[in-house]
């Protein structure tokens, strides 16, 4: 990484809420084909979030630490804050001095972008301006929230006009935090009504969903030079698992994320 650090471009996006089991069966039924063009192998690696919700999550991986790899580790980790004892820090990790990992590619000269999602990027309190706060610029609109049928080609969109807008030179780090797989997601699946509500059916659409648009982030990331790109989720959702709706519980089905990183090539 401290090679890629100041030469390519850089993507977070972070699909809040993705279940790992959910993204796995998609995978290998064919059904997000955009997605498994870069996965590593067309699949998806298990991994542990760092907390099971998106604020405690998101925190964490600013600071550097991703989702953890599901066998033993330690696992060296591709960012890390310089810490006394540290035993995921390697040779090729990028270490910085700074509190977190958006400050430290900012004073590498990275532009550093804020796309959000889930209420906690929306800005609209004090609460729900942490983490945007951590970026040069951020954005947030009603049409990247949870409650929008469009979000996430919204937030594509504003990620498009983003990279328009630099000057050729400059790096971006771009981080979107993708909201359509959140709760409400039942309008993704045609047929499905606000009366039945959210399952693991309509969780799979709002993916599908995501994947029929990513290539034009995808693309416009890597329009300038490479990009060095990391998707994940943040945490997963319960659906009636073990008896548990929702998130911000201990259950494998929320702590079990799928990741996958790559570069994103330039056109020929």
């Amino acid at each position: 990484m401290n090679e890629v650090v100041g030469r390519d471009d850089l993507l977070l996006l972070t699909l809040d809420t993705l279940r790992h089991d959910v993204a796995v069966e998609l995978a290998a039924a064919g059904r997000l084909p955009h997605l498994t063009a870069h996965l590593p192998g067309g699949t998806w690696e298990e991994r542990h979030a760092p907390g099971n919700f998106t604020y405690a999550s998101h925190q964490a991986m600013f600071a550097g630490f991703l989702p953890t790899p599901a066998g033993p580790g330690p696992h060296p980790r591709l960012f890390a804050a310089r810490f006394a004892g540290s035993e995921t820090t390697a040779d090729g990790t990028f270490v910085f001095e700074t509190p977190d990992l958006v400050s430290a590619l900012a004073a590498r000269g990275y532009r550093t972008v804020c796309i959000g999602g889930v209420g906690f990027f929306n800005k609209q309190g004090a609460l729900g301006s942490v983490l945007p706060g951590y970026f040069q610029e951020s954005h947030w609109e009603p049409e990247f929230s949870v409650a929008s049928p469009t979000s996430f080609e919204a937030q594509v969109a504003r990620a498009e006009k983003t990279v328009a807008e630099l000057p050729a030179e400059q790096r971006l780090f771009l981080f979107l935090n993708a909201s359509a797989l959140h709760q409400p997601n039942w309008f993704h699946l045609p047929g499905a009504t606000r009366e039945a509500g959210d399952s693991r059916a309509t969780h799979a659409a709002a993916l599908e969903y995501i994947d029929r648009h990513v290539g034009r982030l995808f693309s416009a990331m890597s329009s300038r030079r490479r990009c060095f790109a990391i998707v994940c989720s943040d945490h997963g959702t319960a659906y009636g698992d073990g008896g548990h709706t929702g998130h911000r519980l201990g259950h494998a089905s929320v702590w079990t994320v799928p990741y996958g990183h790559f570069f994103l090539e330039p056109p020929t």
